[in-house]
């Protein structure tokens, strides 16, 4: 990820440092490439304008002008002020005190909700949790089969009901057997939908009132680009997300969507995918 945006930055800077002491017009001109290297990056117009415009403030004053190191001074600026943009630390799942917690995936289909349900739900697994997964994407077809092969594979029990039934229902039930079985985690896969969709999103938000979920996860293929964004805000307005997770990033070396979804909408991303393979769910830092 941002292998593309380290590389043309990297390049910036180098030029940059060539310079010894700097003025106001040289630093103008760096900023002038940085907002090209984001903008290349696939990061909202709007983010730029708003980074560079809190690096420039930062990069003026004259103690940084007339500083040993300028150029080294403006590099730790833009770092910092991008780290402040992804969250600067790790952003776990919610602490609860009460099982079952929740975990509630939602998303445009195609975004990968399932299989990193299915990869988060082996995570906690890995650490001692007791996870059972809940099938309530009724409308795709084979949904409810795929979510059960996968769990079956790594035998982690998959709630599921007959695709005639309501997905709240479902989700009634499936909370009702958690509890019987002292599932500490209930991972529930819901049915892909769009942003604009009355209808499926008054479903979701139905689903989220009855569950009390302790995370509301948006999955968002990276590769999508600024309709990620839009995405992502649509999503929060409607239901409140908690947490991000980026899927295919492993197909994405700019970047740009990280970057813009965790500005515009303050939601921390969590996890994001890297691959294929069952363990390709890492931590986002």
């Amino acid at each position: 990820m941002l292998e593309i945006l380290t590389q043309k930055l990297s390049r910036v800077f180098d030029r940059l440092g060539g310079k010894g002491k700097l003025s106001e017009k040289d630093i103008d001109e760096a900023l002038r490439q940085v907002r090209l290297a984001l903008l290349e990056a696939d990061v909202s117009f709007k983010v730029v304008g708003e980074f560079l415009s809190k690096v420039r403030e930062r990069a003026l004053p004259s103690e940084v002008l007339q500083s040993l190191t300028p150029a080294q001074q403006i590099i730790k600026i833009v770092n910092e002020e991008l780290i402040d943009i992804l969250g600067g630390e790790f952003s776990c799942l919610a602490q609860v005190t009460q099982a079952p917690a929740v975990a509630l995936f939602v998303g445009l289909q195609g975004s990968g909700k399932t299989t990193t349900a299915v990869k988060l739900a082996v995570q906690l697994k890995r650490m001692g949790q007791r996870p059972l997964l809940v099938a309530a994407d009724t409308r795709r077809p084979a949904a409810i089969e795929q979510l059960k092969m996968l769990g079956g594979r790594e035998n982690i029990p998959v709630y599921s009901e007959d695709s005639e039934v309501a997905p709240v229902t479902i989700c009634i039930h499936a909370l009702e057997k958690a509890k019987e079985t002292a599932s500490t985690w209930l991972i529930v896969d819901t049915q892909g939908r769009l942003h604009v969709d009355e209808v499926m999103m008054a479903e979701l938000a139905d689903i989220k009132s009855v569950l009390q979920p302790s995370e509301v996860l948006l999955t968002v293929d990276a590769m999508t680009g600024q309709d990620a964004v839009r995405v992502a805000q649509e999503f929060h307005s409607r239901v409140g997300l908690t947490g991000l997770i980026l899927t295919k990033m492993d197909g994405d070396a700019r970047g740009g969507a990280a970057l813009s979804i965790r500005f515009v909408t303050g939601v921390p991303i969590k996890f994001m995918g890297t691959g294929e393979k069952i363990d390709a769910l890492e931590p986002f830092y």
